[in-house]
């Protein structure tokens, strides 16, 4: 079977590893010549407008997905003629404005931060007096890993704020004080059938995720089904068919939705070596109708982003139980190179690996 999908970064790289022990193949488009994928599967260099490249893309394959959300609706839309694309483009166009998902959030009855859309400098200072400080502009397209937003702490903030991100359609969010920001990895099948990931605690700097831990510290069976309920939810609404990234504020045990990732997610890489199945198997069963995967938890797991620089590889190896992933991308400041995945069945004893962990990397 192949499966083609468009983009060719790192999580297209990790789809086509989990695709190989299932006689499933990859074939992904990507305008990158040295696309991460392209190391590990057919890779099809072009734009996803291009009819030729879109053309050798879903030639004898079963299914399309994706790798980013980015991903131009139309071009979805187009393959969907042609071949069942995964998930529909319905989520797509959702996740891709973030006034559209947070308005689609609420119409479920799944709370979210405050938010008003921002068209003009007036909109500002109505929404800035409405929510007070600080908050958060952000345009409503393609912002990602702390891009396309602007954090407004006091009110001289505004004019700087609005200088950045004029020019397109921006959202303002309110603040929100939580404990702690967490994410649910769900899973549904076009055979209907669903399966949840236990929560997941995510640490974040400027932006973008730097530590994972699962399942999240002293997480209860109640904050637990509280997730999988609101993501059930989404799940009908969307028709949804892969695995669905929601990242949620924590408060008290009360959980605001902040945004969703219509694909596997970089939170979920510990599944890897630290779930029964990793997600990446999980998509491709789900996608192809196969039977899913337990999502069970293998003792205690923490993921470490690598940003910008590469690590020394042997260090990293020298400390118990590191298992380390590298993309094949070149070191570039904010660029996520890699990640690494360290798991115990004792929380204490990960706790340890962890501190030698970032002693080695300098965190």
């Amino acid at each position: 079977m192949i499966v083609g999908v468009l983009g060719g970064g790192q999580l297209g790289r990790m789809l086509a590893l989990a695709g190989y022990p299932l006689g499933i193949h990859v074939r992904a488009l990507d305008p990158l010549p040295d696309a991460p994928a392209g190391a590990l599967c057919e890779l099809i260099t072009g734009h996803y407008d291009q009819p030729e490249t879109l053309a050798r893309l879903v030639d004898n394959a079963t299914v399309i997905t994706y790798e980013f959300e980015n991903v131009p609706l139309e071009t979805a839309r187009l393959l969907a003629q042609s071949l069942p694309v995964y998930p529909p483009p319905q989520a797509l166009e959702t996740a891709q404005d973030r006034l559209v998902e947070k308005s689609f959030l609420r119409q479920l009855g799944i709370p979210t931060p405050p938010f008003l859309p921002v068209d003009s400098r007036a909109d500002l200072d109505v929404a800035l007096a409405q929510f007070g400080l600080p908050a958060v502009l952000k345009t409503r397209r393609m912002g990602y890993d702390g891009k396309g937003q602007a954090v407004i702490r006091q009110a001289t903030d505004a004019d700087a704020a609005w200088d950045s991100l004029q020019g397109a359609p921006l959202i303002l969010e309110g603040w929100v004080k939580f404990a702690r920001e967490v994410s649910l990895l769900a899973v549904r099948s076009s055979t209907g059938e669903l399966a949840f990931y236990p929560l997941i605690e995510n640490e974040h700097r400027d932006g973008i995720l730097r530590i994972s831990r699962a399942p999240a510290p002293n997480l209860t069976v109640e904050l637990q089904a509280l997730a999988e309920s609101y993501a059930r939810s989404v799940l009908a609404a969307l028709a949804y068919v892969g695995v669905l990234a929601i990242e949620f504020f924590q408060v008290g045990q009360y959980l605001l939705a902040n945004e969703m990732a219509p694909r596997v997610h970089n939170s979920g890489h510990w599944t890897i070596e630290g779930a029964t199945t990793s997600q990446f198997a999980n998509h491709l069963r789900a996608i192809l109708g196969l039977p899913l995967g337990a999502t069970a938890a293998i003792g205690h797991s923490v993921m470490v982003n690598l940003i910008g620089t590469l690590p020394d590889s042997a260090a990293v190896l020298g400390v118990a139980g590191a298992q380390l992933h590298l993309y094949d991308k070149a070191p570039r400041a904010g660029r996520k190179v890699g990640h690494i995945t360290l798991r115990a069945d004792d929380p204490g004893v990960l706790a340890e690996q962890l501190a030698a962990l970032q002693q080695v990397l300098d965190l």
